[in-house]
């Protein structure tokens, strides 16, 4: 990739990309210049019909409507850094719409499957963490890699509150007390167990060799409680995330407070947990109403 160092420095100073989608977006832009090669083509000289063939090479591998758009957005994206540093004179990306997104079920936990998979019990080290981190994540909707950056001096237990800083921005998230319970369980002695020798270490979660915990150790964790619990879907972050939100718009939050909460950019992203909530009230109005199915 020509400009690779250059438009990483653009996604970081002008769009404030965090590293995962510096990384995606770059990422993205290998693969459209390895299409291009492929054409006979360099990536700077593509036009029109060199997106709109990468576009339809990529819905025809089955990939989601989702990630064709990010690409789409990379790509664009790259173009535009292309011009404003005067190596291109157009965006070929102009006049080609994205492809419609489709919108899938958000799979989440019910808040009965929840206590199940935060009952947890134990008083080693290890528990202590667990515990923290699960009840966090659902206390808080973090995403997995900003619970895997955070560090001790991120939380204030007497206040309640932790500094999430993530997706390029940073947000003050309340805590709830069974959450500040289990963190302040941990930070009593099982984090200083797992630090061992090492007292500089700032990461709030730490493995076993002391190190920050990574997100895959995250996903290990809720896959290991999942089972557990006994939860017939096989757990990840995204669904405990999912699980916070729809739980909050079901006991009365509103859309533009969860938006600051997740940290999402759009409000349209928090609108796509309303599906599950009408889908519940549809339900229960089916269930209990006397008139409903006559």
């Amino acid at each position: 990739m020509r400009y690779e160092e250059g438009f990483r420095r653009y996604l970081r100073s002008e769009r404030n990309a965090s590293a995962s989608t510096e990384n995606a977006y770059t990422g993205d832009v290998k693969e459209f210049e390895a299409f291009c090669s492929e054409r006979g083509k360099e990536v700077e000289n593509a036009g029109n019909a060199d997106v709109a063939a990468f576009l339809m090479t990529l819905t025809e591998e089955g990939r989601s409507s989702s990630t064709v758009n990010r690409k789409m957005s990379s790509v664009r994206c790259y173009f535009s850094y292309l011009i404003g540093e005067g190596h291109v004179s157009s965006n070929p990306c102009s006049g080609i719409k994205s492809p419609r997104m489709t919108r899938k079920a958000l799979d989440h936990l019910t808040i009965e499957e929840v206590n199940r998979l935060l009952d947890i019990e134990g008083d080693d080290a290890k528990t202590l963490r667990d515990r923290a981190l699960l009840e966090l994540m659902y206390a808080t909707g973090m995403r997995a890699g900003e619970l895997a950056a955070a560090n001790v001096g991120d939380v204030d237990l007497k206040i309640g509150f932790i500094i999430c800083s993530g997706e390029g921005n940073s947000r003050m998230i309340p805590i709830g007390r069974p959450a500040l319970e289990a963190l302040s369980a941990y930070l009593s002695g099982a984090r200083e167990e797992l630090a061992g020798s090492d007292r500089n270490q700032t990461a709030l979660f730490l493995n076993y060799q002391g190190q920050r915990i990574t997100r895959q150790g995250i996903w290990k964790i809720l896959k290991y409680y999942g089972e557990r619990a006994g939860l017939e879907t096989e757990l990840n972050p995204q669904i405990l995330r999912n699980s916070f939100a729809t739980h909050m718009l079901q006991n009365g939050a509103d859309l533009k407070s969860l938006q600051e909460l997740m940290g999402l950019k759009d409000i349209n992203a928090a609108r796509l947990y309303l599906s599950v909530t009408r889908n519940r009230i549809m339900d229960v109005y089916d269930r209990t109403h006397p008139r409903a199915k006559k």
